[in-house]
């Protein structure tokens, strides 16, 4: 379903604001794949009707690339006046002053997108561009926006303190994906349980957004978007890590073994068939582009040998959970099996994943506004060879912990659930050093039973301590709660 442009009304601020300064300005923006750099920049050009040039670079020879962007500039300049077919600037230096020159007499933009494309074929326009800005761009009244996909590119180009364009951009804008409180904007009509579906498949990729027919079922959605031969969505996961890897078979063996379970480096090893000392070179590389993260027990130092390794990319994640070994059945158009494998296994993966990711989310967004107790300085899980626990935010300063349990079954949850969390859990998660209040969470997709719900009055009228910390109270929160404070929080950012 194609939609109007909704949301983003944060970053067409920041546009609106370098646009009007009276400074020259030079954004930098970067993102992954569809996450919707190209929309936001042409809708806000539509939107403002201000005197801009969006030019486009595509996989071409540097030649080509060269003559199409003068093409632009040109007919930009001279409207009624149509460039000839073979007409270039010679340089790009050429090409750019003659834009820049129409900025010294009135505001103007000029919006380079896929940026990289450029890179790849003409590694020296990073140079080029830093010799522009320090003794020409900068003295116009010129609003430049660099954008690009290949996000090691973009930051090994602009970013790190060794690029070329370090230091030369006024503004910088790292493009998110929509957060889950956005969902209801774009799917009105389909419930909170169905929207957290369709999150732990796309993510918060608008791109992918639009290829839901909103009017249909989960099922059909997942038939027609994933299972169908040819779907350019099969092809996705390839073309997102070629953005920064050549070879990419071992990666997706790793991908394969953490989608599957493999959570440590041995398990990954073992499973992938990568050697360890090979291994390593290969989790870094994933981390660094984003779609895999390495997570430590909140209350541990990031150098705690207790990481666990997991695909921070929901479509990656449930692409090599569900359909990256099932290509020939899908070839050969048998859906059945792999919609039946899905349904069935669905409601795990989300509870797994999806949900505890969204209800840490909820933690954070709760405490900066004290809905909760506290305000965590990190929120994430906590284990240990004897305990887990889903949610764990922690203020190591203020010692304060905020400890939760979360539940994606179809019935309520009991007062089983908490009272383990409470009097066993409590006591073997919690960090040894000093003493510690502690704020207990409860999140259920069907709600609490009326045994739980008395439970969490009994806590909130008679706060329990255990060896070293004492309870601030309790709260349980069922899928609709969930729901709509989301909603109402996102959308007041």
């Amino acid at each position: 379903m194609k939609f109007d442009f909704l949301g983003r009304v944060r970053e067409q601020e920041l546009l609106d604001r370098l646009w009007g300064s009276e400074q020259p300005e030079f954004l930098i923006l970067y993102g992954r794949r569809r996450v919707g750099k190209t929309a936001l920049l042409t809708h806000w050009i539509r939107r403002t009707s201000a005197a801009a040039l969006y030019w486009v670079a595509t996989p071409n020879s540097a030649a080509a690339q060269l003559r199409s962007f003068s093409q632009a500039v040109y007919n930009f300049s001279n409207p009624d006046d149509p460039a000839p077919a073979n007409f270039s600037y010679a340089t790009w230096e050429q090409a750019i002053q003659q834009f820049a020159a129409l900025a010294k007499r009135e505001r103007m933009a000029l919006f380079i997108d896929e940026f990289t494309y450029l890179l790849e074929v003409t590694p020296g326009i990073a140079g080029q561009l830093q010799n522009l800005w320090d003794h020409h761009l900068s003295k116009t009244n010129l609003f430049l926006c660099l954008s690009g996909s290949h996000l090691g590119m973009m930051q090994r180009t602009f970013l790190s303190y060794q690029a070329p364009l370090y230091g030369r951009a006024t503004a910088r804008l790292f493009l998110q994906p929509f957060f889950f409180g956005s969902t209801p904007l774009f799917f009105p009509n389909f419930s909170a349980a169905d929207r957290i579906a369709i999150y732990s498949m796309f993510g918060g990729i608008p791109a992918y957004w639009e290829r839901i027919d909103p009017q249909k079922s989960i099922s059909h959605n997942i038939r027609t978007n994933l299972l169908t031969p040819n779907n350019l969505l099969q092809a996705e996961p390839r073309l997102l890590l070629q953005d920064f890897i050549t070879e990419p078979h071992n990666y997706i063996g790793i991908l394969s073994a953490i989608a599957n379970g493999a959570h440590v480096p041995k398990e990954i090893g073992s499973i992938s068939g990568l050697p360890s000392g090979h291994l390593s070179k290969y989790l870094s590389v994933l981390t660094d582009s984003g779609f895999v993260e390495r997570r430590v027990p909140v209350t541990a130092q990031a150098t705690s040998r207790s990481g666990r390794y997991y695909i921070a990319d929901p479509y990656l994640r449930f692409y090599y959970r569900f359909l990256a070994d099932r290509q020939e059945q899908l070839a050969l158009g048998i859906q059945d099996q792999a919609l039946a494998e899905i349904s069935k296994h669905l409601i795990d993966f989300i509870g797994a994943y999806t949900w505890e990711e969204l209800c840490r989310e909820w933690t954070l967004r709760a405490g900066s506004i004290g809905k909760i107790p506290f305000l965590p300085d990190k929120v994430g899980s906590i284990w240990t060879n004897k305990a887990q626990v889903d949610v764990a935010g922690v203020n190591s300063m203020e010692k304060t912990l905020v400890l939760g349990e979360c539940k994606w079954t179809r019935s309520a949850s009991g007062r089983k659930v908490m009272t383990s969390l409470v009097e066993k859990k409590a006591d073997l998660v919690i960090p040894q050093n000093g003493h510690w209040k502690v704020f207990f969470l409860g999140f259920s997709r069907a709600g609490w039973t009326s045994s739980a719900l008395d439970y969490q009055e009994q806590i909130n009228q008679l706060p329990p301590e255990g060896k070293n910390w004492k309870s601030s109270g309790m709260l349980l929160i069922d899928l609709d709660r969930f729901d709509r404070e989301m909603e109402t929080w996102t959308n007041r950012l």
